[in-house]
């Protein structure tokens, strides 16, 4: 639940800058809870454990309506807005949430199936995923189910001597019948993904995504992300962190040749939409958490004599 669309910038293809916001209906003054997301889990194990308890080899099934990045594109440096990065070109793959072909309804649910094997293993965990979800219409309930998103992933995860996993990495595609292009006529996107989280020491967290929309037009087809966590351990804060992230955001050339001649737009786009992103968290106790946030974001639409855009912000949350 929640009130409120979050600060309204000019035209970037950053998209929400504090992906915390929520609102459950444009423009409300009133504040009540919707229900985004049910699904069922089934799970199979295949080392001899009893069906549905949490196995090293298993299958996985979740059906219902769902938020797909909880199964894709995860990342355990940025992937968080509750705790981590609040501009949502950091939490998520640009391509697939800014850049729109996820498809699914405002609060980024959508009707789907997914299912997966994985294997934690004792060095190396390595897992596969399959996933089908209603887009556009489909997702709102409002349409038929036809030319769906449909997205797979591989992932692999090296263990320490612990057990515990010291990094994660991904490598995904999707394909996107119901999605638009810049002009919002409706037309197939298909693209693929990478998304890594790396561990160094006790303190240092780093990651990676980029993304390639390689059919398809929108405004930017091109995205890469790289950025980091610190604990605060060194300065004797060992339950704070410190975060920060660049992101760039490549212009498609399509979009380029739309905007040329300036009508469309004002201006005419190119190049990179260029983002910077730094927080500090605080942990006050085990229930609250207070996060300072600064962002930077130049050329915002691929405007080369666009302002620089600064922003500051301050989240806080609460745990039970």
């Amino acid at each position: 639940f929640g009130q409120g669309g979050g600060v309204a910038l000019r035209p970037t293809y950053t998209g929400a800058v504090n992906s915390t916001t929520f609102e459950a209906a444009a423009g409300s003054d009133e504040t009540y809870a919707v229900v985004a997301q049910a699904y069922y889990q089934l799970q199979w194990p295949l080392d001899g454990g009893r069906f549905n308890d949490q196995a090293s080899s298993r299958v996985e099934m979740n059906i219902g309506k769902m938020d797909l990045f909880g199964f894709f594109d995860q990342n355990a440096v940025a992937g968080d807005e509750g705790a981590a990065f609040l501009n949502n070109v950091f939490v998520h793959n640009p391509m697939l949430d800014s850049g729109g072909d996820i498809g699914a309804d405002a609060y980024g649910f959508a009707p789907g199936i997914r299912l997966g094997y994985f294997d934690e293993g004792d060095t190396l965990g390595w897992g596969a995923s399959l996933g089908v979800f209603a887009s556009g219409g489909g997702a709102l309930f409002a349409a038929g189910s036809g030319a769906p998103l449909v997205i797979a992933q591989v992932e692999m995860s090296p263990k320490q001597i612990n057990g515990e996993p010291r990094g994660t990495y991904r490598a995904y595609a999707w394909t996107n019948g119901r999605t638009s292009d810049f002009n919002e006529v409706e037309q197939r996107h298909t693209g693929f993904g990478l998304s890594a989280d790396q561990r160094f020491g006790r303190d240092w967290n780093v990651f990676g995504r980029y993304g390639h929309r390689t059919a398809g037009s929108g405004t930017f087809n091109d995205a890469l992300t790289l950025g980091f966590e610190h604990g605060g351990r060194a300065w004797g804060r060992g339950r704070d962190a410190a975060g920060f992230a660049l992101g760039v955001l490549k212009t498609s050339g399509g979009w380029r040749d739309a905007t040329a001649d300036g009508s469309l737009t004002g201006y005419a786009a190119s190049g990179t939409e260029r983002i910077a992103e730094l927080y500090y968290r605080f942990k006050f106790n085990d229930t609250l958490e207070l996060t300072p946030d600064f962002q930077l974001i130049q050329r915002a639409g691929g405007d080369r004599n666009a302002p620089t855009v600064r922003l500051l912000g301050l989240r806080a949350s609460l745990g039970f």
